[in-house]
Order: C-alpha cells, then structure tokens, then sequence
C-alpha cells in the first residue's frame, strides 16, 4: 500500500509542477526526451509468469481465433500495437494444428516502435519457416491514430481479424479541458460520444472483419473529474499491486521484476493523475462503454468459446497461482484478481 500511495503522492506532485514549466521539464527529462511506448516493448522479458493477466489473455485470444478461423485458408490478422510475437507465435502453431492443415497467414502489426516491428516480423519469420507455413509479416510503423485502409493491403479473399490489446482507448483522448476537475458531481455519461472512436470503428466496420478482439482494462479512468479518477485508480491499482506482490513473495519473480512492472504501472497512473487534454491517453474504460460505442457502430458481440476460459483456468492451477482467475461476464471474459476485474476481453462481429 505504502508503494501505491507513493505512486499517487508523485503523480499529484508532478501535476502540480507542470504550472512552472523549468522546473518541469528538469524533473521529467527521461519522460520528456524517452516517450511512453506501452506494455510491448516489455512485454517479452515480463510475461509469462511475472504478470499472468496477459498470459491468460493470450490463452482466451489464440483459443477464440483457432475457433473461428480454423476452417479459413488465408487468414489476415492485425495487430493494433501490441506486437508481443509470444501471442503469435503461440497462434502459428495452433494454427498449423487445424483440420485442414496449415493455412497462409498475414499479420499486419501496427507500432510508432520501429524495433518492435523488426524484432516481431524476424520471430515469426522464424517460426513459421520451422513449420513450413506460408507467411508474411506487413509491419505498419504509424500509430493507431494515423491508420489508414489502404495502409493494410486488405486483399477479397482473406479472413479478416483486427486485435487490439490495451490501445484502443487511445483513441479517446481529447482537448477536453474543463475548469472544474475538482468538482465531484459532473456528468459522468459513461456511452458519450466520440468522434475519433466513431470514425475508427466505421473504417473498421467497413474493412468486413470476421472477428474483432478487444483486450482493455475494466475500470473507470476518464471520468472527467480528477477526484473520481483518483478514487478509481486507488481501488483498481491497489488490486494490481497486490497480485504483482503476491507472485513476487511466491518466488515467481525476481525484485528487478517486481520494480520494472511496478515503474510501467506507475506510468499509467502519472498519466491518469497529472495529465489533461491530449496528454492524457491512459483513459481505460469499462467494458459496458465499450459495449455501447460497438453497438452504436452496429457490431454485435459474439460469445467466446468456453474452452478457451478452461484452458486459462487450467493455466492458473498449473501454476499454483492464488487470487487469479476467468470469469464469464456478457460480453466476453474477465481476467480477476479475486473479485476484482483487471481487464477484459471480448469479441465482436458485423
């Protein structure tokens, strides 16, 4: 709890001094100079053990692609950012295991990390060589922000997937400077409208996806008032901090572990706490927002395959893994430290 409240405590400070730009700017030179480019570039030396939520999505993702793909023979995936090849790789090879054989696959991974994107398209190279499948890695290095239909090289004859892990509510960010952040009773409409997200689900709606996953973290970080957002940050990253806590008192993690994912959570709450307007990119929504803004794009949801939970179940036994679990909860699945949602998953048809 003491390294939560010292987290908030320097995001609050770190609010404050933005008013004296020099002093700022002294302070936040690495952060400055060394943007934030997400969870992937960390992903590969963290995962699995050291924070099992994406290991489990993993699981649900492959699982729930295998399912609806397997039959298709030219299959195209793209990746909104996230670019961890052990989700991939992990895919490759279920994929090899279909009933009709290996089929051609396309992963088309969207990064501002342009070593990412290398690093990605020379694993997968590999290991779909050392399954003798056709492949292709199409590395897009813009931002979610800046893509395009034409950037994709959509072809009639594919099957379709858009993935997006932990970035879609980028797209959520705006100049919505207001004056009164302090003010508890603002009008917290969780299914208001934004044009940016409208127009992205529209483009995406028009590319014809067989299936679109969406992984994001449930809670409530872009209410409008900055003491709604704290109180949320506290409930939702206190539950955070104890599952990283507890795998590391198991032994499952080393404490250089332990501090680098709890550095990368603490630049999620600097962003949720100090940031306004378009800085503020971190606005993690519920899944029930997320639900509304589909539907009003005309997706409809589509239920994941329950062999799927029970290999992620399966995976938390495994492990000895206490605190951590799957549940079903419409319209998708729940990844759980005890009673507390961490992050969704569901899926999405036209």
């Amino acid at each position: 709890m003491q390294r939560l409240a010292a987290r908030f405590a320097a995001a609050l400070a770190n609010r404050i001094i933005t008013r004296w730009s020099g002093v700022y700017r002294a302070l936040n030179h690495s952060e400055l100079t060394s943007p934030n480019l997400g969870w992937a570039r960390e992903a590969h030396s963290m995962f699995p053990k050291s924070f099992p939520y994406m290991t489990f999505s993993y699981v649900v993702l492959a699982q729930t692609l295998v399912e609806a793909m397997s039959w298709d023979r030219v299959i195209h995936i793209i990746d909104a950012g996230w670019g961890d090849p052990q989700l991939w790789a992990q895919l490759l090879t279920k994929l090899y295991q279909g009933p009709r054989g290996p089929p051609e696959v396309k992963i088309t991974c969207v990064s501002d990390n342009k070593k990412l994107l290398d690093d990605l398209g020379t694993i997968l190279r590999k290991e779909a060589k050392s399954l003798d499948m056709t492949f292709q890695c199409n590395p897009l290095n813009v931002t979610i922000l800046d893509l395009t239909p034409d950037m994709l090289d959509i072809r009639p004859h594919e099957a379709l997937t858009f993935v997006s892990i932990l970035n879609l509510h980028v797209l959520l960010a705006g100049d919505d400077h207001v004056d009164s952040y302090f003010k508890v009773n603002v009008n917290k409409d969780p299914i208001s409208e934004n044009k940016k997200v409208s127009d992205f689900l529209k483009m995406l709606r028009s590319m014809s996806p067989k299936l679109v996953l969406l992984v994001e973290q449930e809670s409530d970080h872009n209410l409008p008032c900055l003491v709604d957002r704290v109180v949320e940050g506290l409930h939702y990253y206190s539950a955070v901090f104890d599952s990283i806590d507890t795998i590391f008192t198991m032994g499952e993690i080393s404490g250089e572990d332990r501090v680098r994912l709890e550095d990368r959570v603490g630049k999620e709450i600097l962003n949720i706490v100090a940031r306004e307007g378009l800085e503020r990119v971190e606005r993690h929504e519920r899944i029930a927002r997320w639900a509304a803004r589909f539907s009003r794009a005309q997706f409809r949801p589509v239920n994941l395959w329950l062999e799927a939970m029970e290999e992620a179940q399966q995976v938390i036994e495994a492990w000895g893994l206490v605190g951590y679990k799957v549940v079903t909860n419409r319209p998708g699945f729940m990844m759980c430290w005890h009673d507390r949602p961490i992050y969704s998953i569901s899926a999405w048809i036209i």
